[in-house]
C-alpha cells in the first residue's frame, strides 16, 4: 500500500510540518510499511538495509507517540556503534524538538560524566550497549519506565558479540513495552532473539537497494595477488570516476594500501577503528568535500559512512559474506543515482566469491569475468566465510571479566537525507 504523504500514515501534524521544512514530504517504502503498525502500538520486525530510510521509519512514529510530559527516558534506541548512535540523534533531533522532546546519545570513548547528565534529561535515549550498561551500573540511568524499545541493526549487534549485554538491557525494561527490531536479516539468531523480545509482532521485509540491478553496475575482475595494486591504480585513474570507497579487510591493510597508492601518485586516506575520533572525522569530511576522492576503509569503519555522490565502490579485498558484499556495494547508487561496484578477485578466490554471492542475480557478470556462480562453497550467506579480520571480531579483554563483555569495536550506519559523522572505536 502506497501513501502519498506522512500525514496519510497518521503522523502527528508537528512532525509532518518539521519533515516538510527539512524537504522530506514523501515516505520511503519501508516507512510506508511500518509507520502505521508502530503508531497503532504493535511490535514490529523489519528486514531493511542501511540506506532505505529505516531511521525515520522508527523515529517518526516513535516521536509521534510521545509527549513532553513522559518520563525520561521513555524510549530507548540501541545501536551497535557510536557512529550509528550519533547519526540517529542527528536525524531525529529536529522532529523530536518539534514535539518538545529531548534526545541524547551515549557511547564509549567519550566522557561518561557528561553523558550521564545528558542521559538523565533525555526522553529518547540512543545508546551503544556497552556504554549504556556502564551508566546503569553507576546508577545514572534507569530503564524501568522505557515503554518503547528499538533495536537498530540487530544483526550487527549479534555479529559484534553484544547478545549477552542486550539480553540484560532488555530485561530491565517494562514487560509491556513496544519493541521494534530492524535488521538486514530476520533469519537465524536474529529471528530467535526477535521471538524472545517481541509479542505478536507485525513483520515487514524490504529488499536491499543493491539487489535492484538497474542501480549498480557490478564488475568482477580476476587479478593476481601481485597485480592487485596496479589494477586498483588503473581503476582510480579513470576519468569517469568520482568519489570512490575502497574496502579492505584489516586496519593494517588499509594503512599499507594508502602508502602504496601514494607511491603511485594516487592520494587516498584511510579510515578504521585505530584512528582517533578527530582523524576519522577529518578523513570523512575531506572525502565528502572532494578534497580527497578516495577513501580506504574497513567494514567496521564504513558502517558510519553515508556520503552522497559515491560513484564507485571497489572491493580490494573480497568481502567475508554475501551480506557484507551487499552492504559494501550499497554505499553507491544512492537516491536514484547510478554507481559502479568493482571487486578484485584473486584467481584462488574466484570459486569462494562466486559461491558467496550466489542468489544476487549476478550470474552474467560473474561469467563475463570467467567465474561461475554454480561453483563455490556453501558456508554462511551462500559461500565459505574467509577468516574474519581482527576488527570485525569482538575484542578480547575489552572489559573486565564479570562485566557486560561488550566489545570495544562498534560500527555505524545511515538514514534518509542525513549524513553521519564518523569517530573512533568505542564499546
Amino acid at each position: 500500500m502506497k501513501h502519498a504523504s506522512f500525514a496519510d500514515l497518521g503522523v502527528s501534524e508537528a512532525v509532518v510540518t518539521e519533515l516538510a521544512s527539512m524537504g522530506i514530504e514523501k515516505p520511503f517504502a519501508v516507512q510506508s510499511m511500518v509507520i502505521p503498525d508502530i503508531l497503532d502500538g504493535h511490535d514490529v520486525l523489519a528486514q531493511s538495509p542501511t540506506g532505505s530510510g529505516k531511521t525515520l521509519a522508527f523515529g517518526v512514529p516513535l516521536v509521534s507517540r510521545m509527549r513532553d510530559s513522559d518520563p525520561r527516558p521513555s524510549a530507548l534506541i540501541l545501536a551497535p556503534t557510536r557512529e550509528l548512535a550519533l547519526q540517529i540523534v542527528e536525524e531525529l533531533r529536529p522532529i523530536a524538538h518539534a514535539r518538545a522532546l529531548s534526545i541524547a546519545a551515549v557511547y564509549g570513548g567519550a566522557g561518561i560524566v557528561k553523558q550521564a547528565r545528558l542521559a538523565g534529561r533525555a526522553h529518547i535515549l540512543v545508546a551503544t550497549p556497552g556504554r549504556l550498561l556502564d551508566l546503569i551500573d553507576r546508577g545514572d540511568v534507569s530503564l524501568r519506565r522505557v515503554r518503547i524499545l528499538v533495536l537498530d541493526e540487530a544483526d550487527r549487534m549479534l555479529d559484534m558479540g553484544f547478545k549477552p549485554v542486550v539480553d540484560r538491557i532488555v530485561k530491565m525494561t517494562d514487560e509491556n513495552r513496544q519493541t521494534l527490531l530492524f535488521s538486514a536479516t530476520l533469519e537465524g539468531e536474529v529471528g530467535r532473539i526477535a521471538k524472545a523480545y517481541t509479542t505478536s509482532p507485525r513483520r515487514h521485509e524490504h529488499a536491499h537497494p543493491a539487489e535492484r540491478k538497474g542501480d549498480v553496475e557490478h564488475r568482477f575482475v580476476s587479478v593476481s595477488h601481485d597485480g592487485k595494486v596496479d589494477h586498483l591504480v588503473t581503476e582510480l585513474t579513470k576519468a569517469e570516476r568520482g568519489l570512490t570507497l575502497v574496502f579492505v579487510r584489516t586496519k593494517r591493510g588499509a594503512d599499507r594500501l594508502v602508502k602504496r597508492l601514494a607511491n603511485s601518485s594516487v592520494k587516498a586516506v584511510a579510515m578504521h577503528g585505530d584512528k582517533s575520533q578527530g582523524q576519522r572525522e577529518r578523513a570523512l569530511a575531506n572525502f565528502e568535500a572532494g578534497v580527497v576522492d578516495t577513501l580506504v576503509a574497513t567494514d567496521v569503519a564504513a558502517r558510519g559512512i553515508d556520503v552522497a555522490g559515491i560513484t564507485h565502490v571497489i572491493n580490494y579485498d573480497i568481502p567475508a559474506t554475501r551480506d557484507d558484499y551487499v552492504h559494501r556495494i550499497g554505499r553507491t547508487a544512492r537516491a536514484g543515482a547510478s554507481g559502479v561496484g568493482v571487486t578484485l578477485v584473486a584467481r584462488d578466490q574466484s570459486a569462494e566469491l562466486a559461491g558467496m554471492i550466489r542468489g544476487l542475480g549476478l550470474d552474467r557478470e560473474l561469467e563475463l569475468a570467467g567465474m561461475s556462480s554454480k561453483t563455490g562453497g556453501s558456508g554462511r550467506n551462500g559461500g565459505s566465510r574467509p577468516r574474519p579480520s581482527n576488527e570485525s571480531r569482538p575484542r578480547q579483554g575489552a572489559r573486565p571479566a564479570g562485566r557486560s563483555g561488550a566489545p570495544r569495536s562498534e560500527r555505524g550506519g545511515q538514514g534518509q537525507g542525513k549524513r553521519s559523522r564518523s569517530s573512533s572505536r568505542s564499546r
